[in-house]
């Protein structure tokens, strides 16, 4: 069973481009969820890697065909928001919610026509306050809302849909919030091993 996860930097956390080696899962949770699934499930799972930091839904929708289409995945997982959010705050150049639910769309319905056979799971983005300013947290926050129209979306298509806002909420509460998230959105090696857990329970409770 071959399992692709695109995204963005969350997703590719520094991975190589350079081919199948052992750093061409990157060192986040992608790179967790390759050693769980080899230890657990030995010989039976193909683990890509699509993530590109900085990218968008837009973007993501850009290069669905060489980047996964192509691929012929059994497993599509897709994290994606932060972004289009962030980059409207940083560089005016964000995704508004209107727009990433059509793109959002786009995308589940034009990959089902591809590879009709697929199963799609949908992450929700998240974030903790970290190290953002009180002046821009107000609109980071945002990021919740992207992560509600990605649930609903999920559900329209029947995808797998796993929410990971209230499990970082949770998780900071017992700790802090850059113990998981340094910066407010992208994980540490703990926060890695927060997506990996809840993306590994659904899996196996949905998929599997």
């Amino acid at each position: 069973m071959k399992l692709l996860f695109i995204g963005d930097s969350i997703t590719d956390m520094c991975r190589n481009r350079e081919g199948a080696n052992p750093y061409c899962f990157g060192n986040g949770y992608v790179f967790l969820l390759e050693a769980a699934l080899a230890k657990k499930y030995p010989g039976k799972f193909t683990v890509i890697n699509r993530g590109i930091s900085g990218n968008r839904i837009v973007d993501v929708y850009q290069r669905i065909k060489v980047d996964c289409w192509n691929l012929e995945p059994d497993v599509i997982t897709i994290l994606i928001g932060a972004n289009d959010v962030w980059h409207e705050i940083s560089r005016a150049n964000g995704v508004e919610p209107d727009r990433f639910e059509r793109f959002y769309d786009m995308l589940i319905e034009d990959t089902k026509k591809v590879l009709p056979n697929v199963k799609i799971v949908v992450m929700g983005a998240f974030l903790l306050h970290g190290t953002v300013t009180e002046e821009q947290h107000p609109e980071f926050s945002r990021i919740k809302r992207y992560a509600q129209i990605a649930e609903a979306v999920a559900k329209r298509h029947g995808c797998v849909y796993v929410p990971l806002q209230p499990h970082f909420d949770a998780a900071a509460a017992a700790h802090t919030d850059q113990y998981y998230l340094f910066d407010g959105i992208h994980p540490t090696v703990a926060g890695a091993g927060v997506i990996a857990e809840q993306w590994l329970q659904s899996f196996e409770a949905n998929i599997l």
